[in-house]
Order: C-alpha cells, then structure tokens, then sequence
C-alpha cells in the first residue's frame, strides 16, 4: 500500500513537472508568435504607406475617411465609402455623406462637390510624415485642403478649409491609390 502511495505521489509530481514546462514553453512560443506577428503588421503598414506616398505623388489617391471632426470639435464616425477626397489628376472631389434619414443634395445624406485642383506641394520631413496642400476650385466648392500622412503607415488627416466661410471640416482615415478605392459617389453640384 505505501509502495502505491509513493508511487502515485512520484506519477503526479513528474506531471506537474511536465506540465509546468510545457506551459513555459506555451508562454516563450507565445511571445514568439506576438513579435512575429508585429513584425508583419508594421511590414504591412510601411507598404501601406509606399503605396499611399507614390499615389499622392501622382495625383491618384483617395482619402476614404471614416471619422468626421466638425469645427466644434466634435466627432462622428462615418462609413469610408462615402466620405472621402479624391484626386484624379488636376480633378479633385470632396464628399461627405452622414447616416440620416434625409437624403441631402447629393443624394446619400450629404453633399458632393468637384473641382480642379492647383498648386499642389506635398512635403515629407525627415521622420517620414506627409504634408499635402492644395486649392480645390469649381462650381460648389472653393476650398483649401491640407493632407497630414503619418510616417510609416498611410493613416491620414485631412482638413478642408472653405475660402468664402469658416465651416472647417477634419477627415481621419486612410490614403489608399485611386485603383484601388471603392468609394461611392453620390451627385455632385
């Protein structure tokens, strides 16, 4: 009897043992796997952020925004789809469209105006951040934009500045290359 006793005593040690290596090994593979796979969200972000400099450059980007900031200071966050700028070129469109039952002049809850843009400059300090500014000209918009793109992400900030009022707007969200946008335009004016 005492031989089983020191023997199911010595079976349970030697797994406790066993145990408490296997779950050293599970935390060491654990912040293996973590560092690993921060590695690749920054290795994605730095592509993420080649791409949106080589499209600002071009003059073929899209900010799709997914947070408004009003004047006030105030915050919404709205679908990246219908809240955006674009720039094609010397053509340049602004849209903001918010979750409301009215349809508004554009057709999904907001408005969208074009123009032709000019005087474009886009500035990259020696950290990495974006600074893009130009004037955006046409029927429904008269307006400076600024373009603040973070170093090594293509997480961007964009703020309109109406020339005939103060109705600032901020937009948050991500510069992406024009091909590869999925925005939605409602009727413009």
């Amino acid at each position: 009897m005492k031989k089983l006793i020191v023997l199911l005593a010595l079976l349970v040690a030697g797994t406790g043992a066993t145990l408490m290596a296997q779950e050293k090994k599970t935390e060491a593979q654990k912040q293996q796997e973590k560092a690993a796979k921060k590695a690749l969200e920054q290795k994605e972000e730095m592509a993420a952020y080649q791409l949106a400099l080589k499209a600002l450059q071009a003059k073929q980007f899209v900010l799709e925004a997914d947070q408004v900031v009003f004047r006030d200071g105030s915050m919404a966050y709205v679908t990246s789809n219908v809240n955006f700028v674009l720039m094609n070129n010397d053509k340049s469109t602004v849209q903001v469209a918010f979750n409301t039952a009215h349809p508004g002049p554009n057709g999904i809850g907001g408005v969208t105006v074009d123009g032709t843009q000019s005087g474009m400059t886009t500035e990259v300090d020696k950290k990495g951040n974006v600074t893009c500014r130009f004037n955006v000209q046409g029927i429904g918009i008269s307006a400076q934009i600024f373009i603040t793109m973070y170093a090594d992400d293509n997480q961007a900030s964009v703020t309109i500045s109406p020339n005939f009022n103060n109705l600032t707007l901020t937009l948050n969200g991500r510069i992406v290359p024009l091909e590869e946008s999925n925005v939605f335009k409602g009727r413009s004016w």
